[in-house]
């Protein structure tokens, strides 16, 4: 698959739970050939990106990142946070985030096009579950808000902000709602999480009632791991333009030893977004 480019496109390639200490070796390096084709504008890493959060596991993940040779807007999941080592969990959960990944555990990047924000949604008391804080909220709602509406604004956390449709088995990150409400209110377009290892594309308006207008939210597999939880190892690529997001997967092929892309998705915001058939009739 060819990737054309033009002045207004901005390409993202979404990658997640890496776990390092439990990846699948072999698909390193078809990953990284995989991502230097598609030549991305940004690289977002929606957290885990170690197994068990050891000095080692994230000298591996420094080393891949530095393999790619693109702007990254790096956050953490929960396995970047000790479990076993409760001194280290509690009084010091991203230190070794910190040290061997970025000192900045919510960075953002922005150019003419496009802005995106890290959120880090890890927590020491609620290992597994995330949650977004009243301190967040704000201060996303002053960096978001005070941008050009003309901007395309993403979000990146690790937790889902959605579960997946048809299921009660995954709850959405803590205090989502209110988040919810703010990132309407600032014109946010697109959210992108991991966390459950299941790859899938949904709008805010299909499970929150109350949403005033549709987010896009796009979740990633895992990436790299040796868990894949019965998916296929996969990442994402995010094609922006105005009004327009194309999403394509590209899911990890053992026989061709490469990451094969699936027919993409395409949405548009008229008002608000909203998944479009390829030949233009509205889902």
């Amino acid at each position: 698959m060819g990737y054309t480019e033009s002045a207004d496109l901005r390409r993202i390639v979404h990658i997640s739970d890496l776990h390092f200490g439990r990846v699948n070796p072999a698909l390193v390096a078809p990953l990284i050939a995989g991502v230097d084709a598609v030549r991305p504008d940004l690289i977002a890493v929606s957290g885990d990106l170690t197994q068990r959060a050891t000095a080692g596991e994230f000298l591996a993940a420094r080393d891949f990142l530095d393999r790619l040779a693109y702007p990254q807007v790096v956050v953490p999941g929960n396995h970047d946070i000790s479990l076993w080592n409760f001194y280290r969990r509690f009084a010091h959960p991203l230190e070794r985030f910190r040290r061997h990944i970025s000192a900045d555990v919510e960075p953002s990047y922005t150019d003419g096009e496009l802005h995106v924000v890290g959120v880090n949604t890890a927590r020491s008391l609620t290992w597994k579950e995330g949650r977004i804080s009243e301190r967040q909220v704000e201060r996303l709602r002053a960096q978001l808000c005070a941008l050009d509406p003309r901007l395309f604004k993403a979000v990146v956390m690790h937790h889902p902000f959605v579960p997946p449709e048809g299921t009660r088995r995954h709850t959405p990150v803590g205090r989502a709602r209110a988040a919810l409400g703010m990132l309407e209110r600032c014109g946010a377009d697109l959210v992108l999480a991991g966390h459950l290892h299941l790859g899938y594309a949904r709008l805010t308006s299909s499970f929150y009632r109350a949403a005033g207008h549709s987010i896009l939210v796009v979740q990633a597999g895992t990436t790299l791991s040796a868990r894949t939880r019965g998916e296929q190892n996969s990442f994402n690529v995010i094609e922006v333009e105005p009004d327009v997001v194309e999403i394509t997967v590209h899911v990890w092929d053992a026989a061709r030893a490469a990451f094969a892309p699936r027919p993409p998705a395409r949405y548009e915001c008229r008002g608000e977004w909203r998944w479009v058939e390829r030949q233009g009739h509205e889902s």
